[in-house]
């Protein structure tokens, strides 16, 4: 795992003490992308897309909007610049 994936599983593993967790990233699948070496050089990773997968109990009770909101207030260093897509999976546990 690379610098920003590693920052992102620590803030959500931190923050929602999740029973799944799984970081993984595309950002292979936009390598040719324009931009792609632009963003590489800006932030010293070509880490860029992100899937995220969390199951947490702490979104009990949470609307959809919520969830997304909360991981998206807890990774906003992240979003601002370093992560250029993140697809999300914020689900409570069963």
């Amino acid at each position: 795992m690379g610098v920003i994936a590693d920052s992102i599983k620590e803030k959500l593993t931190q923050s929602f003490n999740p029973s799944q967790l799984d970081v993984i990233d595309e950002s292979h699948k936009h390598a040719g992308h324009a931009g792609a070496a632009a963003h590489a050089a800006k932030h010293g990773s070509g880490e860029s897309h992100f899937h995220v997968r969390i199951v947490s109990p702490k979104f009990k009770g949470m609307s959809r909007l919520a969830r997304h909101r909360a991981v998206m207030d807890v990774l906003a260093d992240e979003m601002n610049g370093k992560v250029h897509a993140l697809r999300l999976e914020a689900v409570a546990p069963e």
